[in-house]
């Protein structure tokens, strides 16, 4: 077990996932906004059983989905921005460029 303590062990960063974030998050926004409306009419019954937290959090995750939409749409243009321009070089003497 000593072994297991002798400091951290270096491992090289997987390389980051990148997929469809985009339409993920939108299909997720539309799946919470699908669930709250299929549980409105049953709210009744949802206050009865002291369980109306389950409709105001589908409700929540809409909302935060909507959030989400902007920003990864934001986040995607971005990227495409980056990788359209020119990279121009810098340089690295680290004084300050005249204008």
């Amino acid at each position: 077990m000593a072994g297991f303590f002798t400091g951290p062990i270096k491992h090289e960063a997987p390389e980051p996932l990148e997929g469809p974030v985009v339409p993920t998050i939108v299909g997720g926004t539309i799946i919470w906004f699908a669930l709250f409306l299929v549980q409105l009419p049953f709210y009744g019954w949802f206050d009865d059983h002291g369980h109306t937290w389950w409709v105001w959090t589908c409700l929540a995750g809409g909302g935060l989905g909507l959030i989400g939409i902007w920003y990864v749409r934001r986040r995607d243009a971005a990227l495409k921005r980056a990788a359209a321009a020119p990279t121009e070089p810098r340089e690295t003497t680290g004084e300050p460029q005249s204008s």
